[in-house]
């Protein structure tokens, strides 16, 4: 389907990429997988290419190009796994908050590394006790003549090992109300004293993409890394957190579309009582249900990226994408699954794999129930 954003220069772009992945991705992916991490080689490839960042401006590196091709970038890399996920929130989550709400010497010092892949991003919102609540973080940062101490735990940290620059929500003040208030984003790097990684998070699937758990001990931050205004991190988390939700969305469609594709590949072939399982009424309609599911989601996720790049208020719309459209994309996992036979559960059959790596994109970015919760209250209930 030709997206209606997308004009020549998109399509040139993805075959580019196509090409690039065909050689320095689909080959390796599987060993990825198994030494669960991505070579950080491969992000330096990206950024060599241009793929990383592509919308930033030139005088940081950058090709200072539409969003069509950020959605093009993240539909590809789907297409070779749902493990790439961080280079997504690299791109189009993490350094927006940078080119958003970041001074000129912050952006001069970290922006050109982001373009090149030298500096690999990462945002730390979640915490062991605190998930979508994001006004209740525990971790604080109290300011001690030019430094922040910070002292709190992350968790379920995407690119969290191999990250060299994390977004990190405090609380840089515990006795403001209404509690929202009190949030503040600091930058922290690598080798910032008192930071410390966990351990590498063991997940049902995404096994190739480093999640981690993050320690600040009296981790003593440089005030200059204050990103915007203290007090309003909170509102800058909402604000980017609808291009998060958006990408969860793209990454769910991508998947349902491959997942319908390989499986009709597969009941073409595999024969069962003298025909194609395809040739049985049964299979044929659930091909059928999943095809329709498909295109219907495929249509509105069209629309809403479109407004989304001519920059209209989508809140209600990109909630309604990301929980309707993963929820599609996990009920499309069982199925396709189903319809592989023994096969499916199989780990050589890429339908296993895409069956333990969808469940939790309704969970991060705002659990499917938050969505609701959103788009209820923005229906007037």
């Amino acid at each position: 389907m030709k997206h209606p954003y997308l004009n020549e220069d998109h399509e040139i772009f993805r075959q580019s990429l196509r090409k690039f992945l065909e050689k320095e991705a689909y080959p390796f992916y599987e060993q990825w997988e198994e030494a669960r991490m991505i070579p950080r080689a491969f992000w330096k490839k990206m950024g060599g290419q241009g793929f990383l960042c592509p919308d930033i401006d030139e005088r940081f590196g950058g090709s200072e190009v539409d969003w069509g091709f950020a959605v093009v970038i993240n539909e590809e890399l789907e297409r070779v796994g749902s493990g790439l996920v961080g280079f997504g929130l690299h791109n189009d989550i993490v350094v927006p908050y940078i080119t958003s709400y970041g001074t000129e010497e912050q952006k001069q010092r970290w922006l050109p590394k982001c373009v090149t892949g030298d500096i690999i991003t990462a945002i730390a919102m979640t915490e062991p006790g605190t998930g979508s609540d994001l006004a209740n973080i525990k971790t604080t940062a109290k300011l001690e003549g030019d430094h922040y101490i910070v002292n709190g735990q992350k968790t379920f940290i995407t690119n969290g090992i191999q990250s060299d620059l994390v977004v990190v929500a405090v609380k840089t003040d515990l006795q403001v109300v209404p509690k929202h208030k009190g949030v503040s984003l600091l930058v922290i790097e690598r080798d910032t004293p008192g930071f410390s990684r966990g351990r590498k998070l063991n997940k049902v699937g995404l096994h190739c993409q480093d999640t981690a758990e993050l320690i600040f001990e009296d981790c003593k931050v440089p005030k200059e890394n204050l990103l915007g205004e203290e007090g309003k991190g909170f509102l800058y988390l909402m604000e980017k957190l609808q291009q998060e939700r958006l990408l969860v969305a793209i990454g769910a469609q991508t998947s349902s579309e491959v997942m319908l594709k390989m499986t009709l590949d597969y009941v073409k072939s595999r024969e069962a009582f003298g025909k194609p399982v395809g040739q049985f009424q049964n299979t044929q309609f659930k091909m059928v249900e999943m095809a329709t599911d498909i295109e219907m989601g495929r249509a509105f996720l069209d629309q809403l990226i479109a407004e989304h790049i001519e920059g209209k208020n989508v809140v209600t719309k990109v909630s309604m994408a990301k929980w309707k459209l993963t929820e599609i994309a996990k009920k499309i996992a069982s199925e396709c699954m189903q319809l592989h036979g023994g096969y499916g559960y199989m780990e050589e059959y890429e339908i296993a794999r895409r069956f333990r790596d969808i469940p939790v994109s309704s969970i991060y970015a705002g659990t499917n129930e938050i969505m609701k919760t959103i788009i209820a209250k923005n229906l007037g209930l």
